[in-house]
């Protein structure tokens, strides 16, 4: 993660451990977790524990929620995690609108944000308009709200906002992309950004440290972390574009080049309408083209077509439907995807179904993933695997 000074100073979260304990603190949520149950859970001393939880309410992480009865000797004081003692922001930047998300620590979503965006516009045009949305939320830069809609919160909800710890900004773009160095390659209909290092370049305009992943990736992420034993799924976006989203044991899955999910261009009729890309009878193109034409059968259908390869061709236990082109009519893409998948398994003799889901929240999922991929690691859970 590229590193600023500007970004909250949280010197425990460095810790290994430190980050097991967190991450037991979040997921007990309110009703909190002794240190007993700490230490029998993280395999640390009883001693450790204490060291750890006394740095972490020290630092404002952590406080104590009550006490709980023992089966013997004096009530066990209970801890829990103070999800305001930090926040990330989620960003992402598709090729017609932009959302940007502040979640604090317990992946509640504090403040959200959309506005009109042209991918299509000179980088620091568009970098100007992010770096904007980030401070939206963060609390500061007000002076044009109108460029960002907030539900009319404007001045109010930037003083609420002011002086919240804000330990980065996660940055969903589309695809494809070196996550790893943050910088864009060449983006489907969008030449211009080939080799643009956004990374850097928003770190630079808000003092924070930034994380770059592609859109899919980022909703993977988030969903994969919603649920403990997630298992393998992939994460289908329709949105402006295709893309899919793989979690492979448990882990997001970049592969070698960082270049797996992009799903939309997988050719499924050759010879068939040119697609962006500038190949012929991609899943993208096909499915793009029916939507535009109003078909939310066929769109579903082709959808289902690519679904079905990959649940072949990776034997994945559940497929999620996401973006704003599957929010309009969910049950209508959900229906007919599974039904594609269904017949193919029948065909295969498989007898097992795949669930088929729709994430929900149009494009919100993937601002909020973005945002996990700055807290993920804080709670010692990956990010994501680059493959080979």
């Amino acid at each position: 993660m590229n590193r600023s000074n500007s970004g909250a100073n949280l010197p425990t979260l460095r810790s290994h451990n430190a980050a097991l304990v967190l991450e037991l603190l979040r997921v007990a949520g309110e009703r909190g977790i002794s240190r007993l149950e700490l230490a029998e859970r993280t395999g640390l001393t009883p001693q450790a524990v204490s060291k750890i939880t006394a740095r972490l309410r020290a630092e404002g992480l952590a406080t104590e929620a009550g006490h709980r009865a023992s089966t013997g000797g004096k009530p066990r004081t209970v801890l829990r995690l103070v999800p305001d003692a930090g926040h990330a922001i989620g960003l992402h930047l598709d090729r017609d609108e932009l959302t940007v998300v502040l979640v604090d620590l317990a992946g509640t979503v504090a403040e959200s944000r959309t506005a009109p965006l042209d991918f299509g516009a000179p980088a620091d045009e568009v970098l100007a308009t992010a770096a904007y949305a980030v401070a939206s939320v963060r609390g500061g830069g007000v002076g044009s709200v109108s460029s960002v809609r907030d539900g009319g919160a404007g001045a109010a909800s930037a003083a609420r906002l002011a002086g919240r710890p804000v330990l980065g900004v996660g940055v969903a773009v589309p695809g494809p992309l070196d996550h790893r160095g943050g910088v864009l390659h060449r983006v489907t209909g969008f030449p211009q950004w080939d080799g643009y290092p956004l990374r850097d370049a928003l770190a630079a305009r808000t003092g924070l440290p930034v994380v770059v992943d592609k859109d899919t990736n980022a909703a993977a992420l988030g969903l994969a972390l919603r649920v403990a034993g997630a298992g393998d799924f992939a994460y289908l976006h329709l949105g402006t574009g295709l893309g899919a989203g793989l979690v492979l044991g448990g882990e997001v899955h970049r592969g070698a080049r960082t270049g797996a999910g992009e799903f939309g261009h997988q050719t499924v009729q050759l010879d068939g309408p040119v697609c962006g890309c500038g190949g012929r009878g991609c899943i993208e193109a096909l499915c793009l083209a029916a939507v535009a034409r109003g078909d939310v059968a066929e769109a579903a259908r082709v959808l289902g077509t690519g679904a079905a390869n990959l649940v072949g061709l990776l034997d994945i236990d559940r497929v999620v439907l996401g973006g704003r082109t599957v929010a309009a009519d969910p049950d209508a893409y959900v229906r007919g995807v599974r039904a594609v998948i269904d017949e193919r398994a029948r065909l295969g003799g498989v007898d097992v179904p795949v669930p088929v889901t729709a994430a929900g929240g149009g494009d919100r999922p993937v601002a909020e993933g973005a945002a996990q991929l700055v807290l993920a690691p804080l709670f010692g859970r990956v990010a994501g695997a680059d493959g080979g």
